[in-house]
């Protein structure tokens, strides 16, 4: 391949890549905290509540958007790696889902620890795992 046919990306693809990894996620984690602290310090089930829960969906909804285009991206190995890091922590989410689901109704509420609400972040733990054991496979 010679010079002339390898492109730089243009201005557009690099604000593109900006939003797609600092902006939005940003944006998400900053709705999603804001969220979470307004949501304690406003009357359960009011309007106030609800606006404040819905805050963040819109975030992560383009979070998912801006991962399924560059999964879209990538070359066969890449998508490979990705299925199998969602394969191995797709499982484990349901796992938890289910474990905490149990445990709540029986009562077992985790007080400001491990309740519902804050077991989200654990769901990014097997994916990470598992996207690592797919990267040391292919390495």
């Amino acid at each position: 391949m010679n010079a002339s046919t390898v492109t730089e990306p243009g201005p557009r693809a690099k604000k593109k890549s900006l939003a797609s990894y600092i902006v939005v996620p940003s944006l998400f984690v900053v709705a999603y905290f804001g969220a979470r602290g307004g949501i304690e310090n406003v009357e359960p089930r009011s309007g106030a509540a609800l606006a404040l829960a819905l805050l963040p969906v819109p975030f992560l909804a383009l979070l998912i958007w801006g991962y399924v285009r560059a999964v879209r991206r990538m070359d066969e190995l890449g998508r490979r790696i990705q299925l199998e890091g969602l394969a191995f922590a797709f499982p484990i989410a349901l796992l938890i889902v289910f474990t905490a689901g149990l445990l709540d109704l029986a009562g077992y509420h985790g007080e400001q620890n491990w309740d519902l609400p804050r077991l989200w972040p654990l769901m990014l733990l097997p994916y990470w795992g598992g996207i690592a054991l797919a990267h040391r496979r292919y390495s």
